[in-house]
């Protein structure tokens, strides 16, 4: 069932009526003295004036430097996962910066190759894999293919010998370790009741390595892979699942470990956020610990810990509805269209007017969408400044993850635009859609 976040426990935002904390901004993020709000040099109020609400806008010089900081961290395995958020001028940036790419879908592909990944830099993902979506991966020649089932392995026999001839697709198989991250139940994925990878507690993880073996001729078993979940902050729950893949891997002698994502990132006044750095640090340790061989090949899948605090959604108020002694509704231009977590997980986000970064916010409100659902909540216990007016342009930060790649048109809402801003300049990267793009698949 999933959660309505107008229930249960408070989720949606920090307790305090302070100012928004300013580390809950991208990394060029600055205050006038009159509390407006520049990012990547350019005025907040000013580009929602100019382009209109609502709007993704991603400070693209935060981006580079978190994948400058993977990079560092992890070598040339550093592998950003692009479900966070991907579009062609994302696929240009992280190709720029040196990183591989995690992509987990035939779409998610074609856009990494329209946007000059190089193929062999690419690691399929997934756990239904179509033909035609493998067919697709071993006809360019992606890097790694993370064989998920008995049946991909199926589909893999028929393909390879036809498409590759005698190449030999270098293939990692994921294993679910039966540990259970400290996350929302829908976001993890290491248990043993998981619609993901070979178990190893079953047995099915040493049958998937046996059975590749015996066909090492059609492909190159090359590691294994292991990801428990996303919206992690405790680091030993990675080590952990580490050690317990370690009595079926170290023996293996593989010479590549693909260690998952799901790094978690702070959203709200208080709540944590783990560096890339010390999640290597701790992998690593727990590596060498477990005994693995010491030059085995380590690969990280990084996408919320880099895309997640990049940007902010920008929406206009439209509404405000005083209901003494129960609540306030603020409604605004978006909704659960472009930015469903709240519904999908009660995830909680903070709220501030771009106009008065710096000022208190006393007041606290529930910012709701325009759709036609009661839970069309983003955030139920917003704070806002006491003087919020209808026709102020709200904002809520680290929305860099998980909006636009997850955004929709229900309702018929057209979705957002992506704007990178940088020196001093705003382009966009993905442009508003029209009401007759909303026409475009009909026949």
């Amino acid at each position: 069932m999933i959660p309505d976040p107008r229930c249960g426990p408070e989720p949606s935002a920090g307790t305090g009526a302070g100012p928004l904390p300013r580390y809950l901004l991208p990394d060029t993020a600055e205050v006038g003295p009159g509390g407006g709000l520049s990012i990547g040099g350019v005025d907040v109020i000013g580009l929602c004036g100019e382009i209109g609400t609502p709007v993704f806008v991603y400070d693209e010089d935060h981006l580079r430097a978190r994948c400058r900081e993977a990079r560092s961290a992890w070598g040339d395995g550093a592998t950003y996962a692009s479900k966070a958020f991907w579009c062609k001028a994302m696929a240009r940036l992280v190709a720029e910066e040196g990183l591989a790419v995690d992509v987990s879908t035939g779409g998610e592909l074609h856009v990494a190759l329209a946007g000059g990944v190089p193929a062999e830099r690419i690691v399929l993902h997934g756990n239904n894999k179509s033909e035609a979506e493998l067919a697709s991966a071993l006809g360019v020649g992606v890097g790694r293919i993370v064989v998920d089932s008995f049946d991909e392995l199926d589909r893999l026999d028929r393909l390879v010998p036809e498409i590759c001839g005698a190449r030999r697709p270098a293939v990692w198989l994921r294993v679910t370790p039966g540990i259970e991250a400290h996350t929302h139940e829908y976001v993890r994925t290491g248990q043993e009741d998981s619609k993901f990878g070979f178990g190893l507690a079953s047995g099915a993880a040493a049958a998937a390595v046996a059975r590749l073996r015996a066909r090492r001729s059609v492909l190159d078993l090359r590691g294994l892979h292991v990801h428990i979940g996303s919206q992690i902050f405790a680091l030993d729950s990675f080590a952990r699942a580490l050690e317990v893949i370690a009595e079926l891997a170290v023996p293996l002698a593989l010479p590549e470990l693909g260690v998952g994502g799901g790094l978690g990132v702070g959203y709200v006044e208080g709540e944590p956020t783990p560096s890339i750095s010390a999640w290597a640090s701790t992998v690593g340790a727990a590596v060498r610990s477990a005994g693995w061989a010491e030059g085995v090949r380590l690969f990280a899948e990084p996408g919320r810990a880099i895309s997640a605090a990049g940007a902010v959604t920008c929406y206009t108020a439209g509404t405000i509805k005083r209901l003494p002694g129960i609540r306030t509704y603020v409604s605004v231009d978006g909704g659960m269209s472009d930015n469903p977590r709240p519904v999908l997980y009660g995830s909680g986000y903070e709220t501030f007017l771009p106009r008065a970064t710096s000022d208190p916010r006393p007041q606290t409100v529930t910012l709701v969408g325009k759709h036609c659902e009661s839970g069309d909540v983003i955030v139920r216990a917003a704070r806002l400044p006491a003087d919020l007016e209808v026709g102020d342009v709200v904002a809520t930060p680290v929305t860099g993850a998980y909006g636009h790649s997850m955004a929709s048109t229900y309702n018929k809402v057209p979705r957002p635009p992506v704007v990178f801003v940088s020196g001093g300049r705003a382009r966009s990267v993905v442009r508003r859609e029209t009401y007759e793009d909303l026409l475009r698949l009909d026949v």
